[in-house]
């Protein structure tokens, strides 16, 4: 009797998703601080974000809309289970010989409020899904061309999103936000255009690379 044969991957899409788990987990991490860049004010998240954005898109270029799209749901296992394991972390004592400033430190890191932890799943959510949507989308109408006007379009507009829900559900009522989402727009917008088109470029022949 034959034995079955286990299903194949192929070498891009398993070292891509494992570097897309990475990214979900140390995004919230970056995220507890805000960096300069000239005249923009931007959590550090967006760093990590925006590789997710490169990743999920390079995805769907090598590999269709429907894989990238469980990518970015499979996404949501990592997530979860950092949120969880911050949360049980923070609730358990440190111990005694541990520095007062780093237990300080990293309990105001991890001691997130519910809001924020509920507006960051449903902002990767709807942003990350909107990005391949967007992405596969476009490529549809302009057969393929154009790699970098449609990763950069997609990351923009996801982005934009992204703010919208993530700020509106975790600051809205305690603070005026209309000044935060004004520039966490302008600052995401930014960095869109200019990181993603040379990133998805490199992806992209990596990943080519990689399935030779």
């Amino acid at each position: 009797m034959e034995t079955a044969r286990p299903a194949s991957i192929s070498r891009s899409l398993f070292a891509f998703a494992i570097f897309y788990g990475g990214m979900v987990c140390i995004a919230g991490v970056l995220g507890n601080k805000q960096v300069s860049l000239g005249p923009l004010a931007v959590e550090a998240g967006i760093f990590a974000f925006l590789l997710l954005v490169v990743t999920s898109s390079a995805v769907a270029e090598l590999h269709g809309r429907h894989v990238a799209t469980r990518l970015v749901q499979i996404g949501f296992v990592p997530l979860i289970a950092s949120l969880i394991l911050s949360w049980i972390v923070h609730m358990l004592p440190a111990a005694p010989e541990m520095q007062p400033a780093n237990r300080d430190a990293i309990q105001l890191i991890l001691g997130s409020t519910w809001r924020i932890w509920i507006g960051g799943i449903i902002a990767y959510g709807t942003s990350q899904t909107l990005n391949v949507t967007l992405f596969a989308a476009l490529k549809g109408q302009e057969g393929g061309r154009l790699l970098w006007l449609r990763a950069a379009v997609a990351s923009v507009l996801s982005q934009i999103v992204d703010t919208l829900l993530f700020v509106t559900i975790a600051f809205y009522g305690v603070f005026p936000i209309g000044e935060l989402l004004l520039g966490q727009m302008l600052a995401k917008v930014t960095l869109s255009i200019v990181l993603v088109p040379p990133l998805i470029y490199g992806f992209v022949a990596l990943g080519k690379r990689l399935d030779r």
